[in-house]
C-alpha cells in the first residue's frame, strides 16, 4: 500500500466523490493552497495512486439494461488459456470488468450489454474464443448501490 497523509487521502477522497471539482474548491476543502494542492494530485498521478479520472454514466439511461455476472471455470489453466481469455476479454467492449478468482469458479467477468440477444452473441463469441470448462451466468435484477469512491481513511492516520 502506498503510503499516503491524511492531506493525500483527503484530496483522493474528494476526487473520487467528483472528479470534475475546481483545484480551487478541493485545496479549500484539504486545507491547502491551489498550487501545493495541484502538485500533490500531480504526484498521486504520476505515482499511479489515481490512475484516471472519467464521467461515470447511468448504464440503463444509455440502453444498457442488462448487467451479467458470468462465471468461468478454465479448461486448463497453462499461460497460453490464459493469455487467449485475457486477449478475448479485453476484446469486447460489452465485458466491462475481469477478475481472477480463488475457490469455485475461476474467472468472474462482468457483462454489460443492451440486451438478452447481446449478450448472447458475447457469450457464442466467448464460447468459440476460448474452450472453458463451465459458464455460468447471473443476470442482475436490480442495481441496488454502485460507487466507484474506495472508503479512505480521511479523520486519522
Amino acid at each position: 500500500m502506498t503510503d499516503l497523509d491524511l492531506i493525500d487521502r483527503k484530496i483522493v477522497a474528494e476526487l473520487m466523490r467528483d472528479a470534475t471539482l475546481p483545484i480551487a474548491q478541493i485545496a479549500d476543502r484539504v486545507g491547502l493552497s491551489q498550487t501545493p494542492c495541484w502538485k500533490r494530485i500531480q504526484k498521486l498521478e504520476s505515482s499511479g495512486v489515481l490512475t484516471g479520472r472519467v464521467a461515470l454514466p447511468d448504464p440503463a439511461r444509455l440502453g444498457f439494461g442488462l448487467s451479467v455476472f458470468v462465471e468461468i471455470e478454465a479448461t486448463d489453466h497453462s499461460a497460453e488459456w490464459r493469455e487467449a481469455f485475457t486477449r478475448f476479454i479485453q476484446s469486447q467492449p460489452v465485458a466491462t470488468e475481469l477478475y481472477r478468482m480463488a475457490g469455485t469458479m475461476d474467472y468472474l467477468v462482468k457483462v454489460v450489454a443492451q440486451g438478452m440477444d447481446q449478450y448472447d452473441t458475447f457469450y457464442r463469441r466467448l464460447t468459440d474464443a476460448v474452450p472453458v470448462k463451465n459458464v455460468t451466468s447471473h443476470f442482475a435484477m436490480e442495481r441496488i448501490k454502485f460507487t466507484t469512491a474506495l472508503p479512505v481513511n480521511t479523520t486519522s492516520r
